[in-house]
């Protein structure tokens, strides 16, 4: 037959939990050997002794015994578990009574005269005994003792702004004298005040973060709609071509899809990121309320600096907000591709691949940061005949500029530099590119205009508006334009890189050996598509647009 037993009456009425080693004294009450034994022990040896519950009084201290049958039963209670938890039985969090023994209650106040916090069945005492009438209760309490100054042991009820902490009434007048102080309770005001405008800021920034989700929320739509519409129309025209241009369908479109998915992961990511820190963002926000509402001064100023502070936002999800580019320019380039037939594998088809890269969105493209990264732009380029000063011969499939003793015999042509050892690249350049020169020493690597001057000292690559130029020496570097220079320094090395976003208006030059090192970078808006350029300086020095693979 199971027990059927009320928890509570086996328990000690001293520390209000399960009886632990029980004995009965002579009223017929019983309590933990251990607790009644301290509780007779402060009592007056001279006076006699009591029950604590009935108090009934003996001429004689009892002797105790164990109840051997308390104790049988408390065991099986335990063993069949049959007890349960009291509701008020102090867990993780929770201010526990400073009085309970073993299972600690609750504490339902704190008290900053005996500096200890009490259980319901604790606390009476305080209530019922005219002795502590003037004690001091208040909302229970963890680490009771940090409102007392350790140094005077007097409450800490005054603020000091020159040393930001709470000090007691004796530190105002000593150490603190001279600063200035206030009440906790006044500092508590200014800073809810504070802690108003935090919330404040919060919640707007949650207003803009949630803006910012249904823009790229926005855009991943427009991209997929525009990818979508790209690879529809691609198959369209690539499916009237001949069988050679149909093995190029499914490059393109790998392409398309390729570039959908790192726009769509990429503003897929920083979404989540947002929704990260919106979520963060109230967390904070439920934080500062909670601790708005605290009654205790003390607690309140010694929480508030941990939980005011705000992060900064990051700036990665910063939106670039301007006309947008998604696939359109693909179809177009596919377009044109099928009215050139055979011509589109050499000229065209790199074209199309690059639209692809093109793809412009609200969040700006990640800078490559490895030469590996930055090779998986690179172009191939060849120097311009109809562009090559008449000191410069061209070779190696004319990727290749060396200056001669004597003048070449070239046909007229109204593009050809006149007074400057110059060329430009064939190709022009938009979007992402990256190549690389080679030189025997000293060049000037440059990006220029089709419009820039072919007479006279503007020009010079960087002498005028329409043209920026690096220069490279046996010891030293500098940048040049709109005719204003300005001396670099770095490593030397005989490969220079140069990087061109044409869309985000960057412009990079680098000294290229084991390691990749950024010697200048330019930030602009560039108007006009852009060519490469190649200004060699003296006899028999040469300057090669190099193979990248």
């Amino acid at each position: 037959m199971a027990l059927q037993l009320d928890q509570e009456k086996l328990c000690c009425s001293i520390c209000l939990d399960l009886l632990t080693d029980p004995v009965t004294i002579p009223c017929g009450h019983s309590y933990c050997m251990s607790c009644i034994k301290s509780r007779w022990d402060k009592e007056d040896p001279e006076k006699m002794c009591s029950c604590p519950h009935c108090t009934q009084t003996f001429t004689q201290r009892p002797a105790v015994v164990r109840n051997v049958m308390l104790a049988d039963l408390v065991e099986e209670l335990k063993r069949t578990r049959l007890l349960t938890a009291p509701a008020n039985v102090a867990t993780p969090g929770d201010v526990a009574c400073d009085f309970c023994t073993e299972r600690k209650l609750k504490a339902l106040k704190s008290c900053l005269v005996c500096r200890v916090s009490y259980c319901e069945q604790h606390l009476q005492p305080h209530y019922e005994s005219p002795a502590f009438e003037k004690h001091k209760l208040v909302e229970p309490t963890k680490n009771l003792l940090d409102k007392f100054c350790h140094r005077h042991d007097e409450v800490m009820k005054i603020f000091c702004r020159n040393d930001q902490q709470t000090i007691c009434i004796f530190c105002s007048l000593d150490e603190h004298k001279e600063h200035d102080t206030v009440s906790a309770a006044m500092e508590r005001n200014e800073k809810s005040r504070e802690l108003g405008m935090s919330r404040q800021k919060i919640q707007h920034r949650i207003q803009d973060r949630e803006e910012d989700v249904k823009v790229l929320e926005q855009e991943m739509e427009a991209i997929n709609r525009s990818a979508d519409k790209a690879v529809k129309e691609s198959e369209k025209i690539f499916t009237e071509l001949v069988r050679l241009i149909e093995r190029r369908i499914s490059t393109v479109q790998e392409q398309i899809r390729s570039r959908q998915k790192t726009e769509v992961s990429r503003v897929r990511e920083l979404v989540e990121q947002l929704k990260v820190e919106i979520a963060e963002l109230k967390t904070k926000d439920a934080e500062l309320e909670q601790l708005s509402h605290t009654d205790d001064h003390i607690q309140f100023l010694l929480h508030y600096p941990l939980l005011s502070h705000l992060t900064e936002s990051t700036d990665a999800h910063r939106l670039n907000i301007r006309p947008l580019r998604y696939f359109e320019d693909v179809s177009a380039a596919v377009s044109k591709a099928r009215e050139k037939l055979e011509d589109v594998l050499k000229e065209e088809w790199p074209n199309i691949l690059q639209k692809v890269m093109e793809v412009d969105g609200l969040l700006p493209q990640p800078e490559p940061k490895t030469r590996e990264e930055f090779l998986q732009y690179s172009r191939r380029l060849t120097l311009d005949p109809n562009t090559v000063s008449t000191w410069l011969s061209l070779s190696d499939g004319n990727r290749k500029a060396t200056v001669m003793k004597e003048k070449q015999i070239y046909s007229s042509h109204p593009e050809r530099f006149v007074d400057w050892l110059q060329v430009l690249s064939r190709e022009s350049l938009t979007g992402r590119c990256y190549w690389e020169v080679e030189r025997s020493r000293g060049m000037s690597v440059a990006v220029a205009y089709k419009d820039i001057s072919r007479t006279g000292n503007e020009s010079g690559f960087g002498n005028d508006d329409k043209s920026w130029a690096l220069g490279c020496f046996d010891i030293t570097y500098y940048f040049r334009h709109n005719n204003v220079r300005t001396l670099l320094s770095g490593p030397q090395s005989c490969r220079m890189g140069v990087y061109l976003d044409h869309t985000a208006g960057t412009l990079s030059f680098y000294s290229v050996s084991e390691t990749m090192t950024l010697l200048h970078e330019v930030q602009t808006t560039f108007t006009q598509p852009l060519y490469a350029g190649l200004w060699v300086y003296w006899a028999g020095d040469t300057a090669e647009l190099c193979e990248l693979k």
